[in-house]
């Protein structure tokens, strides 16, 4: 059947879509006329996302993904969200739709972690971002470095690093995706590989005891705010409500806006810290005097490209029948 050849290679190019820890949460089922996305609570983070909200982020992510790559085949596309949480993606074919200009991107995009150069985007990079139309009730705030509102969010990812650091459980989760050299990241094919980390690629008895040093407070710490002073913004997003509708709908915002990033030359990396901790959340609308709930947080600036996160193959992410 053709359209599964289409259907193939749209979804293999959407995968590229980012989630926590790069834990590709995801099942994928194809069936005519339609391509299904469904949650893999097998891979979900159940310390740092607990309500599942980061899950479905990502699953909007590669909603989005879909639809843009899908129009590169000339497919019309319409998304909805069933009772049980599925994303159902309605294809139909459309000879003279235009191609989405940011589908040049899904392949290039990256979340990079590295020591940005220093220097600050453009106010007309600014533009591209602050004037993209989002999802219903997603709005997108931009607090350039130097500014109140950046030095507050800064001052709560650190905090967010030093309560998430003495907890137990969130270090065993951590562990559990970190891939400590070349050979683990090529078995597992996801999670925070030893290059993304900026680790050297050493035996796993050499590499475990350096790695488990490195989990500290205050060392992360002290090279997050390192690489938060190199950033030029941060990015934050915000819902009116804290419901899968709208997780959903700020992950489609998130990957157009990540996939304008690329096209502009802004490098990114998220920084959710204070999102995953509750109260930190609570503190940051607070003292932002924002209306709307905190939902995703970026440092945005300038860099060079880093290695690409691993994909696990698109045979592993489909639905049997």
């Amino acid at each position: 059947m053709h359209y599964q050849y289409d259907y193939y290679d749209i979804v293999e190019q959407a995968l590229r879509a980012p989630s926590g820890h790069n834990s590709q949460p995801w099942l994928v089922k194809i069936t005519p006329n339609q391509i299904m996305i469904t949650a893999d609570y097998s891979r979900s983070l159940t310390v740092v996302d607990p309500l599942h909200r980061e899950l479905f982020i990502s699953l909007g992510c590669l909603a989005e993904n879909i639809c843009i790559v899908a129009s590169t085949k000339h497919y019309q596309t319409q998304v909805e969200l069933n009772d049980k949480g599925q994303i159902m993606i309605h294809l139909t074919r459309s000879p003279q739709l235009p191609v989405d200009p940011l589908a040049n991107y899904v392949i290039k995009q990256q979340s990079n972690r590295s020591l940005y150069h220093g220097g600050n985007i453009t106010r007309q990079q600014r533009t591209v971002l602050t004037t993209m139309p989002l999802y219903p009730n997603i709005d997108c705030h931009l607090y350039p470095r130097d500014t109140e509102q950046f030095n507050l969010i800064r001052e709560l990812i650190l905090a967010g690093n030093t309560l998430q650091m003495a907890d137990k459980r969130f270090i065993t989760e951590l562990k559990q995706w970190m891939r400590l050299n070349k050979k683990h990241a090529q078995t597992t094919n996801d999670g925070l590989s030893y290059a993304i980390l900026g680790a050297p690629n050493l035996p796993l008895f050499m590499v475990k005891p350096i790695m488990a040093c490195f989990l500290k407070a205050s060392i992360q710490n002290r090279q997050d705010d390192q690489k938060i002073k190199s950033s030029s913004d941060f990015m934050l997003l915000t819902t009116q409500q804290n419901t899968k509708k709208e997780w959903i709908n700020v992950g489609r915002s998130l990957q157009r806006l990540l996939l304008a990033c690329t096209a502009n030359q802004i490098s990114y990396a998220f920084m959710n810290q204070p999102i995953e901790v509750n109260k930190l959340c609570i503190e940051m609308q607070q003292r932002l005097h924002l209306t709307t709930l905190p939902s995703i947080v970026l440092r945005l600036g300038l860099a060079n490209v880093q290695p690409y996160s691993r994909r696990k193959p698109l045979q592993a992410c489909l639905m049997s029948d």
